[in-house]
């Protein structure tokens, strides 16, 4: 499955990815060039999922780059820092650029990070949950710092791609058989350079 982190610069979508795949947090974390993915195995009723999960950079100044990532993702997590007001602001932006470049039945789940920073919140989780509802989307809150919910943001968002590919009709067994499993390839992409054409 591929599934792209999409959102402003800063808000901690590289973080995020280090988590789920090394369960590393790196504080000094730079900016995304372009894009970089790292794949992480899943157990989903039953069956080893693999997942290659995209970070693209949150910058205007590569959004053609990234939104070719768009193209082929199955899922995406949407991700705002909660003590940023403008990074919420902009989900707008960035769901109508998945809805303009991705398939329709990509898998979508908003996502507040920074949960560490409760005393410099400025969006509540009732915001959030309420922009995820009016577009039917999922919605959590994670802190890449200390590692709420991270692993069940992508796992849910997982299983419900599993959904959606294996068992259109959302028939079949319990998600109580879903499971993380460690395994886990980094690697890094560079912007590609236009020749000026």
């Amino acid at each position: 499955f591929s599934v792209v982190l999409v959102g402003d610069s800063g808000v901690g979508k590289t973080n995020l990815l280090s988590r789920f795949t090394r369960n590393e947090f790196n504080a000094e974390s730079k900016t995304t060039i372009g894009v970089e993915f790292a794949t992480r195995n899943v157990q989903i009723r039953g069956k080893t999922v693999r997942a290659q999960i995209w970070d693209t950079a949150g910058q205007e100044r590569y959004r053609a780059i990234t939104s070719v990532y768009y193209r082929g993702a199955v899922g995406a997590l949407v991700v705002y820092d909660i003590t940023k007001p403008p990074s919420f602001e902009n989900l707008e932006k960035w769901l109508g650029e998945l809805k303009e470049h991705a398939d329709p039945s990509c898998c979508i789940m908003i996502v507040g990070n920074k949960t560490d920073l409760a005393s410099q919140r400025t969006i509540t989780t009732e915001q959030g949950r309420t922009m995820a509802e009016k577009n039917t989307y999922s919605f959590t809150e994670t802190s890449a710092l200390d590692s709420s919910n991270v692993g069940e943001a992508f796992n849910n968002l997982l299983v419900d791609i599993f959904k959606v590919q294996a068992d259109p009709n959302g028939e079949g067994k319990s998600d109580s058989t879903s499971r993380i499993v460690p395994n886990e390839v980094t690697q890094k992409m560079e912007p590609v350079q236009s020749c000026g054409c």
